[in-house]
């Protein structure tokens, strides 16, 4: 090998090694302290769970709608899913109070 092969070579190799541990540093380090989760209040828990009964009262109707429940399923199912959103708008209305 010529003195300028040599050199190319090395210099190849020292841009590989450059690139495998700048890639591979993430992998080493520990990783960063999470920040606490906050506990959601109660007016936040009744909000989501009022959320929820409504997002699911919307998808009972496009399930019936699509034939995949019956008059059945969609009474008592929708009446379930109402009575979990009434009480959340209850629980948030006396908390206004």
């Amino acid at each position: 090998m010529t003195t300028l092969t040599l050199a190319v070579f090395l210099l190849g190799i020292a841009v590989i090694v450059v690139a495998a541990v700048f890639v591979a540093a993430p992998l080493f380090n520990p990783p960063a302290p999470m920040a606490p989760a906050e506990t959601p209040s109660e007016r936040d828990r009744w909000l989501r769970r009022k959320r929820q009964a409504m997002a699911a009262i919307k998808d009972l109707e496009l399930d019936y709608q699509m034939g995949k429940l019956s008059d059945e399923d969609l009474g008592m199912l929708r009446g379930r899913f109402e009575a979990q959103a009434l009480e959340a708008m209850a629980a948030l209305d006396k908390e206004k109070r």
